[in-house]
């Protein structure tokens, strides 16, 4: 399998050339060449199989000629039997035809996880054995912060960065990230937005002289490797539900559009998935364009589900790439348009495409909060704000056509207060995490400034 580019100017790589870039050198993100297609035998075949038995057979079409086989199922046992539910990512009946996905139930509690568990063990193998080392530097909105660093706390190969915006994510994410006593692990809390934590890491990546030097490699989902892992759960609650002989639909709660690109992957290797529903908070960027087909950045509104605080979506750059047919030229044509003028506009047949693909949604605060509490009061399950965001648009775009399956991103006890304020019940950090709130953080504050975060990861590299 080899990958390419979605602005058409890097090298060609290999599965783990790829996965170590992160970022491609022209500014684009990775895409297989080809998409393994799986037929309705093949589904089938995995149909009651383990999580780690169905993650392993769809890994294995993106990583072949760049991993055996054996190391690879070894990476997928190990990543994987930490999680709190032998199921690892269990499917839940919430009403007639309505399913939750939980994929809360990794050491972090989100479903980031799902993909960093794996990821961590794939990139350690990949630099053990071309004796390299690497440095991580990542953006989070909440949840992506905590699952690396938890997943390569202990990693030889690498040291870690972790950029979050300074007072915009919760107690518990934060700490997630400021706890972990590692000193290859380096917390910085930007005076900023996600997006400029975003947009520094990009800045970074575009330094070749610096990420040359430092070994840069990225674990946001602009990582292939990340996207790749995912997919597994689309698969693996689909055949629950009757796949490949029935179609499935998903709502997704959405802020950078990795997760969802996973279930279009899934497709495009032919699962039946119905309908892949993107659903928004306040910051609806992305319901906005599939309606309007303009991409406009609106600043960002800070909300109860802060993980999806963003307006620059960076994972629409791949299916903006597949829409266009694999046009590098007119992707980089509108990455110009909103690196210029903080949009663009999606023409025909493109914008077509995306809809016959996508549905989407978006809610606001009173109604995630509203369906936080009526789902609490009508079945027992206590969501969390993201899963409420998703729940509240799936409850709209129901058909019987298929049966709908909302994903399930936290656990409610990272997001308390939102909780609390819906139901007045206050989710309890499961028994692993109890000393969370109480130990000692470190963290350092930097000025929203690409350079000074530069200057803090060369002072600290080996450290």
């Amino acid at each position: 399998m080899r990958y390419i580019s979605t602005r058409g100017e890097a090298p060609v790589l290999d599965f783990t050339g790829a996965m170590l870039s992160g970022l491609a050198r022209d500014g684009g993100l990775y895409l297989p060449d080809h998409w393994p297609r799986f037929s309705a035998a093949d589904w089938r075949a995995l149909r009651g199989k383990p999580y780690a038995d169905v993650s392993f057979a769809i890994c294995r079409s993106f990583v072949a000629g760049s991993i055996p086989d054996a190391d690879l199922k070894t990476m997928m046992a190990a990543a994987y039997a930490g999680f709190g539910h032998t199921a690892v990512t269990p499917v839940k009946q919430l009403a007639a035809n309505h399913f939750l996905l939980e994929l809360f139930h990794g050491p972090t509690l989100a479903f980031k996880d799902v993909a960093m568990q794996l990821l961590s063990r794939l990139m350690d193998w990949s630099l053990a054995r071309a004796g390299r080392r690497a440095t991580i530097v990542g953006a989070t909105s909440g949840d992506t912060g905590g699952a690396a660093i938890d997943a390569f706390k202990d990693s030889s190969q690498v040291s870690t960065f972790i950029l979050y915006p300074h007072g915009k994510v919760s107690e518990v994410q934060r700490r997630q990230m400021t706890t972990v006593a590692s000193p290859a692990v380096h917390c910085v809390a930007l005076e900023g937005t996600f997006d400029d934590c975003q947009a520094i890491v990009k800045t970074l990546f575009n330094d070749h002289a610096f990420r040359d030097g430092v070994g840069l490699a990225g674990v946001n989902s602009i990582n292939w490797a990340r996207i790749m892992a995912q997919i597994g759960y689309y698969a693996f609650a689909a055949l629950a539900l009757g796949a490949p002989d029935r179609a499935v639909s998903f709502t997704v709660p959405t802020g950078n559009f990795g997760d969802i690109f996973a279930g279009h992957a899934a497709r495009l290797m032919g699962l039946p998935v119905d309908r892949l529903v993107i659903a928004t908070n306040q910051n609806d960027i992305l319901d906005r364009t599939l309606k309007t087909g303009r991409y406009e950045v609106t600043g960002v509104t800070h909300t109860a589900s802060p993980s999806m605080d963003i307006q620059v979506s960076s994972n629409f750059e791949r299916l903006l790439y597949l829409v266009h047919d694999g046009d590098a030229a007119a992707l980089r044509r509108l990455m110009a348009g909103l690196s210029q003028s903080g949009s663009f506009t999606i023409a025909e047949p493109a914008l077509t495409r995306l809809r016959e693909g996508f549905a989407s949604g978006a809610t606001s605060e009173q109604e995630t909060l509203a369906t936080i509490r009526t789902l609490q009061e009508e079945t027992g399950e206590v969501i969390d704000p993201h899963t409420a965001v998703a729940c509240a648009v799936a409850r709209r775009m129901m058909t019987d056509a298929s049966p709908m399956v909302t994903l399930a991103t936290a656990h409610p006890a990272k997001f308390p207060d939102a909780v609390e304020q819906a139901t007045g019940l206050r989710p309890g950090l499961p028994p692993r995490l109890s000393g969370l709130l109480a130990a000692p953080e470190r963290f350092t504050v930097l000025p929203n400034n690409a350079a000074a975060v530069k200057d803090h990861i060369l002072a600290r590299i080996g450290s």
